[in-house]
């Protein structure tokens, strides 16, 4: 091979390394963007899916967790929390919205294991693991936020679906 000919091979890999790398940072960047974003679903009286749409697992998790006793009145958001048996950052999002939840009287928090449940995820359009999608009373869906969640940004987000005691936290 000529010096100019192997001189031109190792020009085409070295672009063909940088194009790489490049995408690389860009895809990198565009996922840690998108992680813990908060995604408005419906304002008051919308909804992008209801109850009755929603899978039975969906169903009982959300009747289990707005049933309320007269010690413990009935939470106007339910945080859905979906995840799976082996996902790290699901078991740091569970403890966020445990504590998140503990200082608030009208939210509670369900984690869903969807490991075998993909009517549960295909019905949700859930891309990834952890999902976290807040339910009112009627099962309409308010928001969700893909990935961990940011505690300020969802506690922000969920501020105008709270009782008023739990509004001036």
């Amino acid at each position: 091979m000529s010096p100019a000919r192997a001189l031109e091979a190792e020009m085409a890999g070295l672009s063909a390394l940088v194009v790489a790398i490049v995408a690389a940072l860009l895809i990198g960047a565009l996922h840690r963007r998108a992680q813990g974003r908060v995604s408005v679903a419906a304002e008051a009286g919308e909804s992008a899916v209801t109850s009755p749409g929603l899978p039975l697992a969906v169903q009982e998790a959300l009747t289990d967790a707005t049933a309320g006793s007269a010690a413990e009145p009935r939470p106007v958001v339910t945080l859905l929390q979906l995840s799976t048996t082996f996902c790290a950052p699901c078991r740091h999002t569970r403890a966020l919205l445990t504590d998140l939840v503990s200082g608030l009287t009208s939210v509670r928090h369900v984690d869903l294991d969807v490991t075998d449940r993909p009517d549960v995820v295909t019905a949700l359009r859930v891309h990834r693991v952890p999902t976290t999608i807040a339910f009112d009373p009627a099962g309409r869906e308010l928001l969700r936020v893909g990935g961990v969640p940011h505690r300020e940004t969802l506690l922000n987000a969920l501020r105008p679906h709270l009782l008023a005691a739990d509004s001036e936290d």
